[in-house]
């Protein structure tokens, strides 16, 4: 992480501990919105307004987070608005890499050789982990946001005319269930698989693995009266948070994170969502599992051989 602008080396994964041991994931520290007229949004500063090619995004597509973001900017229509740079897969002691890795992208835009670079370039004095996504302004040279939380949300309609009105991914009618279900998903699952992996009691491992079995037999439980998505009868955020926890479940979770109860393919109704999330091309042009498998097994305190497994077997989903 960065240090008052300084980087300190021998990168862990575990972010901080709660008093059981848990696994506590940092606040991300960029929290200002790109708005329509450019006035602040729901935090930080103004001055952010949408326009053409102002803005550029720096993912992983190893990570759910940063892939909430890109699979939102394209159901958005925004590709030829907002531009993209995707980091290497591994986590190495000194964070994202830039560089040649088949999927991955150096940075023409800045010049970094690691994403850490950007984070002091937009703050000379920052301290904290430098995460993906970045969603980045060309014009002021700085960091807007690197919460995926916030980032999808100003996708969704931050961008004005500039975006794509066929699909809203947040409507005000579903907005108190969307926030509702978003939460317990996240507690439990998205950041759930995470409290499993990077616990360091049993006690802490125990809830976490609890939580994220529980809250897959409550989703399966959901989608037994035929719906297509989660809420609404149509796409929503909610959709996107799920799915791109699902797509890792079997290939990194299962197995690296200890999440190892049961594999996705044990729950036939999640598994058949999966498959149809997939059949959206956007949706599907998001996911590498050759990234996903390079970066979780790069993680040098859960897996210090870098041995990546061969399986599991993801051809039904054409992978």
């Amino acid at each position: 992480m960065l240090v008052n602008g300084k980087w300190n080396a021998n990168w862990h994964p575990v972010q901080a501990s709660d008093a059981k041991g848990g696994f506590v994931r940092q606040i991300s520290g960029f929290r200002n919105w790109v708005t329509p007229d450019g006035k602040p949004g729901i935090t930080g500063t103004g001055g952010f307004n949408a326009e053409p090619d102002r803005y550029h995004l720096y993912v992983a597509l190893i990570c759910p987070w940063a892939s909430r973001t890109l699979i939102a900017r394209k159901l958005k229509g925004l590709e030829s608005v907002i531009s993209v740079s995707v980091v290497e897969p591994w986590i190495l002691d000194q964070g994202w890499h830039f560089g040649d890795y088949p999927g991955a992208d150096r940075d023409e835009l800045n010049g970094a050789e690691w994403l850490h670079q950007l984070y002091t370039q937009a703050d000379a004095n920052y301290t904290g982990r430098a995460t993906v996504p970045v969603l980045w302004d060309k014009k002021l040279r700085t960091i807007v946001n690197n919460e995926s939380a916030d980032i999808v949300r100003m996708l969704n309609s931050g961008f004005g005319a500039l975006a794509s009105s066929d699909i809203d991914l947040y409507p005000a009618v579903l907005s108190n269930e969307i926030d509702t279900l978003n939460d317990e998903i996240y507690q439990k699952l998205n950041n759930g698989v995470y409290r499993a992996g990077f616990a360091t009691s049993q006690v802490s491992y125990q809830e976490a693995c609890e939580d994220v079995f529980s809250m897959l037999n409550s989703l399966e439980q959901r989608f037994s009266d035929e719906r297509e998505f989660l809420i609404g009868g149509q796409l929503t955020e909610t959709d996107i948070r799920l799915f791109v926890t699902l797509i890792r479940f079997d290939a990194a979770y299962h197995g690296l994170f200890k999440c190892n109860l049961r594999q996705l393919r044990a729950y036939p109704l999640l598994n058949a969502y999966v498959k149809r999330m997939l059949t959206i091309p956007v949706i599907r042009e998001t996911v590498n599992i050759d990234h996903i498998k390079q970066g979780y097994y790069s993680i040098k305190a859960l897996n210090p051989n870098g041995i990546v497994p061969a399986g599991p077997d993801m051809s039904d989903y054409g992978y």
